[in-house]
């Protein structure tokens, strides 16, 4: 009987591993031709940094990064006065030029690291590294290791602590930064540079004012603020941060943000309440799928009331999968742009053997191009991660 048990435990265990590789290698087939043209792309693209163009509106340097928030408006009773909170109501004229230059950075290394962890052709590693240099290296594009003066808002603020959520898309440079860091052309001096730049950013993110402000908030700017610390951190071996970042998910993140059905209130409340609770649901999600360990598994942590990443998505996925069901009103902006090939898809299908999700996800816009969209999805080189 013992015997038979064991045979059974053994059968079991292989049909999961078997299942997550077959994820794995599904996704790998319907996007390997999407990376290889990226990549080819960006074989082709010289760096562009914080340095390339500036605001007469930054309170920074030109070393420092600098963005105006996205909801903020001229006043109609006072249109040279401060600006105007219009929730959810995005201001094409505000200076965005660096998030941007962060944005294609992202696709850069992204796009590069995937190829090369496809293929092994270290012609993606060097092509990364003329970037990642210009990015953290060289004194003359560099950018400062600081958020101060991001999402300022003219008339009443050089930097608001909202603005951290920017740097998200510095996740998948930090990734492929650990995918490709092991390869020969990968020179030890700038990696050790760049990862002195980010363990910089770490201890600013987690003692500024603005840090520990962005990392108090209530909502999916906290979230982010797990998020990309954990990435960050793990690309610096910072194993106290992760401890603690595994810590704060398990008895802040979740418990607070989470009600019992698996939905975010704070998300719900908002004037693209579909939107915005897609993204925190990716970034809950790629905090379990950065910070999990085999002795911590963030995947199967459940609060005493139940709530877990698994519920999260479970209570989503029937809006994204036909968005007809869904019961609040339509977002203020951007609501036919949505769902894309949501992060929370693929990873939880890699982790729960879930073949529905997966083909939901494949279905879906895999290579969006709405710049809102590209903003609001920090993970669009899934390979890297998984």
């Amino acid at each position: 009987m013992k015997n038979i048990k064991l045979t059974f435990l053994f059968v079991l265990l292989s049909c999961v591993c078997f299942a997550q590789g077959n994820i794995k290698q599904q996704a790998n087939a319907v996007l390997k031709q999407q990376v290889l043209t990226e990549a080819a792309w960006a074989m082709k693209q010289s760096p562009v940094t914080v340095t390339a163009e500036s605001s007469p509106r930054s309170a920074g340097g030109k070393h420092d990064f600098f963005s105006e928030a996205d909801y903020f408006w001229p006043n109609p009773a006072n249109p040279d006065g401060p600006y105007i909170n219009r929730d959810g109501e995005t201001n094409p004229n505000n200076f965005v030029a660096h998030r941007k230059a962060m944005i294609r950075f992202s696709q850069i290394i992204g796009a590069l690291a995937s190829a090369y962890q496809l293929t092994g052709d270290e012609k993606y590693v060097k092509q990364s590294l003329v970037h990642l240099k210009a990015w953290f290296v060289d004194p003359a594009t560099l950018m400062n290791p600081n958020l101060s003066f991001a999402q300022a808002v003219k008339g009443s603020s050089t930097g608001r602590s909202w603005g951290i959520i920017d740097t998200i898309h510095f996740m998948e440079v930090a990734q492929g930064v650990l995918v490709m860091q092991k390869a020969k052309s990968f020179d030890q001096q700038s990696l050790k540079s760049i990862k002195q730049w980010f363990a910089d950013y770490i201890l600013w993110l987690d003692t500024s004012k603005n840090g520990v402000a962005e990392k108090l908030s209530k909502n999916n700017h906290s979230a982010c603020w797990v998020m990309q610390v954990a990435s960050f951190a793990k690309l610096c071996n910072d194993q106290p941060m992760l401890d603690s970042l595994r810590l704060r998910y398990k008895n802040v993140l979740l418990p607070l943000q989470m009600a019992i059905d698996g939905s975010f209130p704070l998300e719900l409340a908002r004037t693209k309440a579909y939107g915005y609770s897609i993204f925190n649901l990716d970034a809950m999600t790629m905090i379990c799928q950065i910070l999990s360990t085999p002795k911590d598994n963030l995947w199967k942590f459940e609060t005493a009331d139940g709530k877990s990443i698994y519920k999260g998505i479970t209570y989503l996925y029937p809006f994204v999968a036909d968005k007809n069901k869904w019961t609040l009103k339509p977002d203020v902006m951007y609501w036919e742009n949505w769902p894309v090939a949501q992060p929370f898809l693929l990873f939880g299908a890699n982790t729960y053997q879930n073949q529905s999700w997966f083909n939901t996800w494949k279905s879906l816009d895999l290579k969006p191009t709405v710049e809102e969209v590209i903003r609001n999805v920090p993970i669009r080189h899934p390979l890297i991660w998984l």
